[in-house]
């Protein structure tokens, strides 16, 4: 039982994970009407970036504090990636609004290759971890319940608590501002011309 548990429980874990990731193919298409094939990399590229400077910050700068290094480097990578989305936008999203799955499928999946590639040679094929002293040792709960108690990895607890905070802020931002109303409003207006486009 204490086995299954901890597989359900690690299962339901990974799986507020993904959510977010389902949440952000979802919110692309909304908002534009492309199903960006992309995401995937556009995120590794961001880590990419951060986990470099993170890196690097303290080297160039002598900042020693790992708070202030990953606030630093995780400002620049919001900058970075900006301004990458900014031109994948301008240069390939916007005239491919409407158009044939097929299309769409192969210039995200090429803008998702391109990034990829682009990530190694500006940052290194090495393997690079982002540490923001988040614990990672498991602990054992539910000890009187269970012989030897239920293992629970710290870093998934607190990472699926985290994507539950910001589902729940992003449905609130849907629901009560007007910009997500407004969001919304342009999602189906994206609808009814692909509704129309196809008759």
């Amino acid at each position: 039982m204490a086995f299954f548990l901890e597989t359900l429980l690690g299962g339901l874990m990974a799986g507020m994970l993904y959510s977010l990731v389902a949440l952000g193919f979802v919110l692309i298409f909304k908002a534009s009407g492309v199903f960006n094939f992309a995401q995937g990399a556009m995120v590794l590229f961001a880590a990419l970036t951060m986990a470099r400077f993170a890196e690097w910050i303290p080297q160039w700068t002598g900042v020693e504090n790992k708070i202030a290094a990953n606030l630093i480097a995780f400002g620049i990578a919001v900058v970075v990636m900006f301004a990458v989305a900014w031109l994948i936008e301008r240069l390939v999203l916007r005239h491919l609004v409407n158009q044939e799955g097929t299309t769409l499928l192969m210039a995200t999946l090429g803008i998702g290759y391109f990034l990829d590639g682009m990530g190694q040679t500006l940052f290194g094929s090495a393997i690079y971890k982002i540490d923001i002293g988040m614990p990672k040792e498991p602990v054992f709960a539910f000890n009187s319940v269970f012989e030897g108690g239920l293992l629970i990895n710290k870093e998934d607890l607190y990472a699926a608590l985290i994507a539950a905070v910001l589902v729940t802020l992003l449905s609130i931002f849907f629901q009560k501002t007007s910009t997500g109303r407004a969001l919304r409003a342009v999602a189906d207006d994206h609808r009814r011309r692909r509704a129309l486009a196809y008759r």
